[in-house]
C-alpha cells in the first residue's frame, strides 16, 4: 500500500527557492530599466513600498510593533548598513555593471559574514569554509579586477596601478563589493536586532527607514528620475519592489524562522545563477572567460561556506569509515 502524497507537497520546493529566483531576477529587471531612471530613486522605490507592504502584513498577523528606544535604535543601524548603504550602493553599482555579474558579487556577502561571524560569534569556519574563503577570494579577484591586470601579472610584466578615491567609486564593481559588505554587516547585525523586536517587524520599518533618504538624496543630485520611465519600466519597478523585496524578504523570514536556516540558506548561491541565465536571455549581457570562471568560483565558495558544517562531518564519517 503506497503511502498518500500531499497534492501540495510539491509547492515546498519551489517555496525554499523563491525567493532566490525573485532576489535573480529582480536584479535582471532594475538593470533594465536603469537606462531611463536613476539609481538612487530606483533604489528608494524598492525599499519604501515594499516595506510599506511588509509592515501592512504585520500588522494583518498581529506581530508587536517596536516599543523601546533600544528597538528602534537597532532598527535604525539595521536601516543604515541593509537598507540606505546596501541599496544605494547596489543600485548606483547596478548601473555601472551587468545585472549577472553585479547579483554574483552581492552574493559573496557569506564570505564577510563568516568572517563577522567567527570574529562576534566565535563561530568555526573549520578547513571546509577556510577553502571557500580561499576559493571566494580568488573567484572576486577574477571578477572584479581588469583582465588586462590580471594577464599582465600571470605573465609577470609590469603593470601600473594608479587607483584614486573617485575612480573607486567609479567602478561598478567595487561598489557592488561595498554593497556585499553593508549586506554582511546588516544580516550580522539582524541578530542583536531580534533581540528586541520581531525580525519581520524589524525588515518592513529598516526599509522605510533606510528608503526615505535615498528618495530625499535622488531629489537633491537626480533629475528626470520619471520622465522616460514608460509602462514597461514602472512594471519593471513594481516587480522588483513587490517580489524582489516584500515578497522575497518575506518567504525568507517566514522559511528561515521556520527550517533548517543552514540548509535553507545554501540556496544562496542560486541567485546568481538565475541573474546570469535571465540577464543574457533578456539583456544580452556576455562576460569575459576569466570573469565566468570568476563567477564558477564565487559559487564554489558559497556553496563551501554555507555546506561546511556537513562537508566537515562527512570527512569525518569518511575518516572513520577507514
Amino acid at each position: 500500500m503506497q503511502a498518500k502524497t500531499s497534492p501540495t507537497s510539491f509547492l515546498i520546493p519551489l517555496m525554499l527557492i523563491a525567493p532566490f529566483f525573485l532576489w535573480g531576477t529582480a536584479m535582471v529587471a532594475m538593470k533594465g530599466v536603469l537606462p531611463v531612471t536613476t539609481p538612487l530613486f530606483v533604489a528608494g522605490v524598492r525599499l519604501v513600498p515594499a516595506g510599506v507592504l511588509i509592515l501592512l502584513v504585520t500588522v494583518l498577523l498581529r506581530l508587536p510593533q517596536p516599543q523601546t528606544k533600544k528597538a528602534w535604535l537597532w532598527i535604525g543601524l539595521f536601516a543604515l548598513l541593509d537598507g540606505l548603504m546596501f541599496q544605494g550602493f547596489l543600485a548606483e553599482g547596478l548601473d555601472r555593471t551587468g545585472a549577472g555579474l553585479g547579483s554574483v558579487m552581492i552574493d559573496s556577502q557569506p564570505i564577510a559574514i563568516a568572517l563577522l561571524s567567527n570574529w562576534l560569534f566565535s563561530e568555526q569556519i573549520g578547513p571546509w569554509g577556510g577553502l571557500g574563503l580561499l576559493v571566494g577570494v580568488t573567484g572576486i579577484s577574477l571578477i572584479g579586477l581588469p583582465d588586462d591586470w590580471l594577464l599582465s601579472w600571470v605573465n609577470d610584466t609590469s603593470v601600473s596601478l594608479s587607483v584614486s578615491v573617485q575612480s573607486l567609486f567609479d567602478n561598478g564593481e567595487w561598489l557592488m563589493l561595498l554593497a556585499s559588505l553593508s549586506m554582511a554587516l546588516g544580516t550580522v547585525s539582524i541578530r542583536f536586532v531580534s533581540r528586541h523586536v520581531h525580525p519581520v517587524v524589524a525588515t518592513g520599518w529598516h526599509m522605510i527607514i533606510g528608503g526615505i533618504p535615498l528618495f530625499v538624496m535622488s531629489g537633491l543630485w537626480e533629475t528626470q528620475q520619471w520622465t522616460n520611465l514608460d509602462s514597461v519600466g514602472w512594471l519593471s519597478l513594481t516587480y522588483a519592489t513587490v517580489f524582489g523585496s516584500a515578497i522575497a524578504y518575506g518567504l525568507f523570514f517566514y522559511i528561515a524562522s521556520s527550517g533548517n536556516l543552514t540548509s535553507f540558506t545554501s540556496l544562496t548561491f542560486l541567485t546568481p545563477v538565475f541573474a546570469l541565465i535571465f540577464s543574457n536571455l533578456l539583456l544580452g549581457e556576455v562576460l569575459s572567460s576569466l570573469q565566468w570562471v570568476g563567477v564558477l568560483f564565487t559559487i564554489i565558495s558559497i556553496y563551501l561556506i554555507n555546506q561546511r558544517e556537513k562537508l566537515n562531518a562527512l570527512g569525518k564519517q569518511v575518516v572513520e569509515n577507514n
